[in-house]
């Protein structure tokens, strides 16, 4: 009879039904900026920018909302990306020396990045070795119908375009040397092929660029050279073709390692004759209003500036050095393509940096920079914590963003030059805020309603504090008087000036416009939303969580003294009292009821409760236990004891050995009823499920008197009849404590104090850390939020049925009936799962069928990367997902949950990854592109048998573009190398061969003899007055 008791019953295909139209897992956006870029790219016609990165990503952006993103099947970094102009096609090498062939595709109305072709460049066998073949250079034609490679070994070889074929026109050193004088040869190879460019009127014709110097004119009909130009510099790593306007005949520019000698003579002009570093790439744009925009990157004295990343705007008279605090990978200029237009006349310079993207505008005066909506750099200061606000009302939304306007009254996104592609998505039916904390002392804002993630507001709290920073500054302005005249750009800044200004937790009330945050030194900063600039001094108030308890000294870093005066404070989040506890330990855990004015927070010592409106302390209570030594030391002392932690360790193991062999003593009359219980066990799997044993820990551990969860509930904990404010608090040993507070009405609020008397006090059975707290109404439902209830914002809750307080540990989660706190219902996570409990959140999840039907769940993310989906408050398992590898222990502690089913985590110091686990609720790229091309292969690839001259998964017909068209357009592209030649990410120490002074210029200067012959062989080609040869 008791057997069928606890069997388990099967899966309800009703219920089964209603969790697929409420939860679904999808990893929806990347927000932020890309991890470690490598490659840049534009297509001038689609106004689509690419970016590569070393983990073979490619991501394409357009206007905001316009996100594709391509990932190369093998991790190898992206060395080079080009685009097929106006096809919505482009190519890439990775580092592995393949390459690949990517297509803009539109499915379900929406455009997708797509992987096509992939070919790898075979080596001649018993000749080439593997690095021989090795691309160094890629140049595609204007007519984009063939892509030319230029390899280690000096080789060049010719792909068709689109179908990524090998053809039979491969050419080898062999075949140039026959060209080459006799004494040039000298027993030495040409060197690895550095740059290749198409002759600017005779697309037959390309230029060959040799590391050893040698520049060879080839004919690709007749197969034969037409000039040579020899280098007497070895070290050449680009060149390039300058066609001007007003002449009818081309120079010739060749750039060489020692400072590349394109801007040689002008780099010496502008900078005197002193050893420089090398110039990595010029661009020259005409202006129709003015001189031409001459933009180069590199070429700062080697002493003096050698170690800065620097690009220089040149036009007349007006000279800019941009400083970065970033390496530049690449750059470019938007400009008029059109070939019917004369001018270039540039718009915008678009940089790509190590770290962060800058886009200046080149049109206004002083080229100021243009905010960007998408890309921002999100760890400009490493981010220590984030908070998520759903549904954010229209009047804070308002503020938030004005506040942001008058720090940066040019923050206008309309005016974003990259901006091909449409988006498709709907306007967001509720604003998102997502704030982060950083190590600098700031909180940032950003807008999370969308794909894109834009910065709004940026709060600083180190203007509150006395530290270094001012002096530091007024140091920099009075010594930054040096010519040439540097800017600072950007705004990633790794470096903290104080690490105590670090914010660690973050609450806000939405409703009230009130936030709190806290910081590493112990600080808590109630704040007020303000739209008037302020002037005013801070109430500071000390809170002891010791409790003048005996035998405690604190080790650790000292606190950050306040200012003392009047503070002057813009429009924004303003404080209005700092709350210093002390010890100055991290703040581990806080929590804001704006409602009943009062604010409480969590150290290691123990947690307090402030009355922010009468500036009082309520309520201190240290958590410390006799053993929480290390609790005394801090995260950044310096003096912690060697001596105790091994002291400790040999303790514990001393412990753990004796508590082995008692155990072994006592329980061994009962082992062998152990193992038939366990051997029963097995053969009621499926009965019962199987737990794991937990070990019990022990009260000594250190930290044990970390607060780790704070909320407020109003709820009944006296008795069953009343119902009143209380404050719950959480610790690391499995301690919860719950007080009944007197809250004053609104009226009396600054007659009466507010009074706290503990109620309650909680032991949990195996002392795992608490990890949240919630209470749940009559009806299981979470309490709402402060003034939602108040200003019908939400329904009020039930207060007819009994509460009850959902209490989360690492290993378990468990309900307890209020007033009583007698044991309801619980879940066992660790001894079903094996896994423990990191990040938990209550959201509600609406069905997907019908806006009417919802659910509250809670959210688990556990140590594995997992998360866990139970009802509440039955606490029955829903669905589980893998989101998180377990080894991204960054990532997992990042993770922030929102309350509509969604969540964030950090892939990258840089990078936020949006998920969503609600089948309703998704935010993704929406975005079509509409191009058209000549070659269409996502309607027609046959599929080819491999060929022994490479590898090929497809191709298509070839049919001619139409060149002309194309020219001008393409001849920009073609002038903009990509930088670092030949690969944009390579990371390639271009000034090792030598500096640059005076007494080298000679060197840089050809014979009359060499230059009578090069003059000559160009006038016999062109028929025309000969150009100016530098080499």
């Amino acid at each position: 009879m008791m057997k069928f008791r606890f069997r388990r019953q099967g899966n309800d295909p009703h219920r089964e039904k209603i969790k697929q139209d409420l939860f679904a897992f999808s990893k929806t956006v990347e927000h932020g900026f890309p991890n470690q870029p490598s490659a840049l790219a534009y297509d001038p016609k689609l106004q689509l920018m690419a970016i590569g990165t070393k983990s073979g990503a490619i991501k394409i952006y357009g206007a905001p909302g316009v996100e594709m993103t391509g990932l190369h099947k093998d991790t190898a970094a992206v060395t080079q990306i080009h685009f097929l102009y106006g096809q919505g096609r482009m190519l890439s090498l990775l580092d592995d020396n393949t390459i690949h062939l990517w297509e803009i595709v539109q499915r379900e109305n929406r455009s997708h990045l797509v992987e096509l072709h992939s070919f790898n460049l075979p080596g001649r066998p018993g000749i080439e070795s593997t690095s021989a073949t090795r691309v160094t250079v890629m140049l595609l034609k204007l007519s984009c119908d063939l892509l030319a490679l230029g390899t280690e070994g000096g080789g060049v070889h010719f792909l068709e375009l689109p179908t990524l074929t090998l053809l039979n026109k491969s050419l080898f050193q062999d075949e140039i040397m026959q060209s080459v004088p006799e004494e040039y040869k000298c027993g030495k190879s040409l060197g690895p092929v550095e740059s290749l460019q198409e002759h600017p009127q005779d697309s037959d014709k390309i230029l060959i660029g040799y590391s050893r110097g040698l520049v060879v004119l080839w004919d690709l009909n007749s197969r034969h050279v037409v000039n040579l130009f020899l280098g007497k510099q070895v070290g050449l790593m680009s060149l390039k073709w300058l066609s001007t306007l007003f002449w009818a005949h081309f120079w010739w520019f060749l750039l060489n390692s020692v400072c590349r000698s394109v801007f040689l003579i002008f780099v010496l002009f502008i900078l005197g004759p002193f050893p420089c570093k090398a110039v990595n790439k010029i661009l020259w744009r005409t202006t129709e209003l003015g001189a031409p925009l001459v933009l180069f990157s590199g070429g700062m004295p080697r002493a003096s500036y050698g170690d800065r990343h620097c690009l220089t705007i040149l036009q007349d008279s007006s000279h800019v050095t941009l400083d970065f605090t970033s390496r530049v990978i690449d750059f470019f200029t938007i400009h008029c393509t059109d070939k019917e237009k004369e001018f270039d006349d540039p718009s915008a310079l678009v940089v790509l940096l190590e770290e962060e993207l800058v886009v200046i505008d080149l049109q206004m005066a002083g080229w100021p920079t243009v905010p960007a909506p998408y890309l921002a750099p999100l760890h400009s200061s490493a981010i220590t914590c984030s908070c998520h606000i759903s549904n954010v009302p229209p009047k804070l939304w308002e503020r938030v963003i004005s506040a942001g306007q008058q720090q940066c009254p040019l923050q206008n996104y309309e005016n974003w030059p990259i901006c091909g592609g449409k988006n498709l998505a709907p306007d967001p039916k509720q604003k998102e805020l997502l704030l982060t904390g950083h190590e600098d002392g700031t909180v940032r804002f950003w807008d999370a309603s969308g794909v894109s993630l834009k910065p709004l507001y940026k709060l600083s709290t180190a203007s509150i504090f006395q530290t270094d920073c001012d002096h530091n500054d007024s140091l920099m302005q009075a010594g930054e008087e040096e010519w040439p005249p540097f800017r600072k750009v950007g705004c990633f800044d790794p470096y903290s000036d104080d690490p105590r200004l670090g914010i660690q937790k973050i609450s806000v009330c939405k409703y009230s416009g009130k936030l709190v945050v806290a910081g590493t030194a112990g600080q808590v900063i109630v704040m007020v939303l303000s739209d008037e600039k302020s002037d005013h001094m801070i109430d500071v108030a000390t809170v002891d969580l010791l409790q003048d308890r005996e035998g405690f000294t604190w080790k650790g870093h000292d606190r950050l003294p306040p200012k003392s005066g009047s503070v002057v404070f813009a429009p924004g989040f303003q404080p209005v009292v700092l709350v210093q506890c002390m010890p100055p330990a991290a703040v581990t855990a806080v929590t804001l009821h704006a409602e009943w004015n009062l604010i409480a927070f969590g150290t290691s010592h123990g947690f307090g409760l402030f009355d922010y409106h009468r500036r009082n302390p309520v309520l201190a209570r240290c958590t410390l236990h006799p053993n929480d030594s290390l609790a005394m030391e801090g995260p950044l002392s310096r003096v912690k004891s060697l001596k105790k932690s091994l002291r400790q360790s040999f303790r514990r193991i001393r412990k753990s050995r004796v508590s082995g062999k008692k155990r072994a003593v006592v329980y061994s009359p009962t082992s062998k009823v152990q193992e038939a219980n366990a051997q029963l066990a097995e053969h009621d799997a499926e009965v019962t499920p199987v737990q794991r044993r937990i070990e019990p820990r022990s009260a000594d551990d250190s930290l044990s008197g970390v607060v780790r969860c704070l909320c407020f509930a109003d709820t009944f904990l006296r008795d069953g009849t009343h119902h009143g404010p209380t404050m719950w608090a959480g610790t690391n040993s499995g301690s919860v404590y719950a007080y009944a507070l007197d809250v004053p009405s609104q009226e009396k609020f600054s007659e009466q104090s507010v009074e706290a008397l503990l109620g309650k006090e909680i032991q949990l059975m195996h002392r795992a850390p608490v990890v949240s707290i919630a209470v749940l109404d009559g009806r299981g439902n979470p309490l709402p939020e402060p003034y939602e209830v108040s200003r019908d914002l939400a329904k009020a809750p039930d207060m007819q049925g009994s509460h009850s307080v959902l209490i989360t540990s690492e290993e378990q989660f468990k309900v307890f009936m209020l007033p009583k706190v007698s044991a309801k219902t619980k879940f066992k996570l660790t001894a079903h799962e094996g896994c423990r409990v990191r990040k938990v959140a209550l959201s509600n999840f609406t069905s997907v069928s019908s806006e009417e039907y919802s659910e509250n769940a809670l959210v688990c993310l556990t140590n594995l990367g997992d998360i866990h989906v139970f009802s509440v408050p039955a606490l029955r398992p829903q669905v589980r997902y893998d989101c998180i590898r377990k080894e991204d222990i960054s990532g997992i502690a990042s993770c922030v949950f929102t309350k509509t089913g969604q969540g964030f985590y950090l892939i990258s110091p840089s990078e936020y990854e949006r998920f969503s686990l609600s089948a309703r609720v998704i935010t993704e790229p929406l975005c079509r592109v509409d191009v058209e091309r000549p070659h269409d292969l996502s309607a027609h690839s046959p599929t080819l048998p491999p060929q022994a001259n490479g590898t090929h998964k497809t191709q298509a017909e070839s049919k001619a573009a139409e060149t002309e068209e194309l020219l001008y357009e393409m001849r920009s592209a073609l002038s903009s190398p990509v930088l670092d030649s030949p690969n944009s990410s390579a990371d390639i120490t271009l000034d090792t061969t030598g500096e640059l002074t005076v007494e080298d210029v000679k060197d840089f200067l050809m014979t009359v003899d060499e230059a009578e012959n090069n003059f000559r062989n160009i006038a016999e080609e062109d028929g025309r007055p000969p150009g100016i040869l530098i080499n």
